[in-house]
């Protein structure tokens, strides 16, 4: 005995205006993520029962258009429900803004803490080079230390040769966004390998600076890091601050299991990671393109100071509520 088909009329007129219901509600301008919980609520339970009819009209084999017009629907409501936000120029702007510096200052005390790791090494390697090459020569080795000294030597008065400027700055992603990397990623080591990197680097700048002083060229190399340093440095400490977030988010898991306590906190970890890459795409730019200009020194210097004072209004007013 076989199974009887509910006739397509029937089976329209039954449930045609739930379906226009979703249509109505799905050609809403606002983004359905945007939306109050109760239509959230009724697109989903709207979609469900349209899944339902699809399945019921090709078991039963209604005319293609039915079909066709279900399957359509069924795609949008599916795309509005589960379908990645597409990534606006509105949203990267607030994110920069506001929720970068704020997830960068609740993260404060691992913050602080990864500057400590990072400068207290910089001053201890500047200081030593300083005092005695011996020192330097026994961070890094002598041919290294030499050729910083050469790079430094003549400084920038005629600024760079042409042609060079895109190449650098290529070379200055490449190396900036490998060291605030491995600032962040090795965090996943119990924050292990944040706190060694942060000091290693640490240790390394402040080691170079020093001994390019030490032989004579200092205003040369000072001259030329102060513009692009409040970004690069002040990302590379982010990024160690956000790898320790991480790693002590595995020991400190508030009662959840390790993954879970992870999962947590990876929003504000993915935020302070982005607004340090974005950081670290500026000081590239500058340090291509501005550091090593004819630039006089003392101008070098006034606008190193205007944008150290941006990077501090930055990161501590951003996104901070009247």
């Amino acid at each position: 005995m076989g199974i009887a088909v509910e006739p397509q009329d029937a089976f329209v007129a039954q449930r045609k205006e739930r379906w226009h219901e979703l249509d109505m509600l799905l050609m809403r301008g606002k983004e359905l993520h945007r939306a109050d919980g109760e239509t959230i609520a009724r697109v989903a339970a709207l979609y469900r029962s349209l899944c339902s009819d699809l399945m019921r009209s090709r078991a039963a084999g209604y005319t293609p258009d039915l079909t066709g017009y279900l399957n359509g629907l069924t795609s949008r409501a599916h795309n509005a429900l589960y379908g990645a936000r597409p990534v606006r120029l509105p949203a990267l702007w607030r994110l920069l803004i506001a929720d970068f510096p704020r997830a960068l200052r609740d993260n404060g005390r691992l913050f602080w803490l990864a500057a400590a790791l990072f400068f207290v090494p910089a001053a201890l390697g500047l200081g030593g080079a300083l005092a005695s090459p011996e020192f330097a020569s026994e961070v890094l080795p002598g041919p290294i230390l030499q050729q910083m000294a050469e790079n430094y030597a003549e400084g920038f008065h005629e600024g760079r040769q042409g042609g060079l400027d895109t190449m650098m700055a290529g070379f200055y992603v490449y190396n900036n966004v490998g060291i605030a990397f491995r600032c962040f990623a090795t965090g996943i080591l119990f924050g292990a390998g944040s706190l060694f990197f942060l000091v290693y680097n640490g240790l390394i700048i402040g080691t170079v600076v020093g001994y390019v002083i030490h032989v004579g060229h200092g205003a040369n190399i000072l001259t030329f890091v102060c513009g692009h340093g409040p970004f690069e440095l002040t990302a590379i400490v982010i990024s160690g601050g956000a790898g320790l977030q991480m790693g002590f988010s595995l020991v400190n898991t508030e009662g959840r299991t390790r993954l879970g306590s992870l999962r947590a906190k990876a929003p504000d970890i993915a935020r302070q990671v982005v607004g340090a890459a974005v950081m670290l795409l500026i000081a590239a730019g500058i340090e291509a393109f501005w550091s090593p200009s004819s630039v006089p020194r003392i101008v070098k210097w006034i606008v190193a100071g205007v944008l150290m004072l941006f990077v501090t209004l930055w990161l501590s007013l951003g996104g901070r509520r009247r």
